[in-house]
Parts: C-alpha cells; structure tokens; sequence
C-alpha cells in the first residue's frame, strides 16, 4: 500500500494546483472571483484561499465549484 510522504510539502502543493485549475477555468470562462463564490454558495474568504491555495478545501466545497464552472470536480483534482 502507498505511503504519504514525510513532510506536508506535497499537499501544499496539490493546493496550490487545485487553486490554479480553478482560477484558469475561471478566467478562461471570463468569470469573476465574485461570480463564481456566490453562484456557488461559498465564503468570499474561502473561496480567496482556496483559488490561492492556501487552504485544504473541502469535497463538498471543490464540487459546488466545479458546479459552477461546469467541469467535473476530477477536472478540479486532476486538471
């Protein structure tokens, strides 16, 4: 069975992808950050760390997005 690495650079880095994903589907949709946190239900703030990456964002959350941006949220996970 796989084991996590040691540190926790690893899911920093998988935040900050997950984010940029987000934000180039976003742009790509001429879409705001406004547009699509309400549309999508999430906190202003949340939605801010999450498109940064510097939040481990829920399932729920990452789903509502993807929602919105009209993408399956694999395409969020694994662009």
């Amino acid at each position: 069975m796989p084991t996590l690495p040691d540190d926790d650079d690893w899911l920093l880095d998988e935040q900050h992808a997950i984010g940029d994903r987000i934000r180039v589907i976003r742009i790509r949709q001429n879409r705001t950050q406004e547009s699509v946190f309400l549309a999508a239900r999430v906190a202003r703030s949340t939605y801010q760390e999450i498109e940064a990456g510097t939040v481990d964002a829920r399932v729920g959350t990452l789903r509502k997005i993807a929602c919105v941006l009209g993408v399956h949220v694999t395409d969020l996970l694994h662009g």
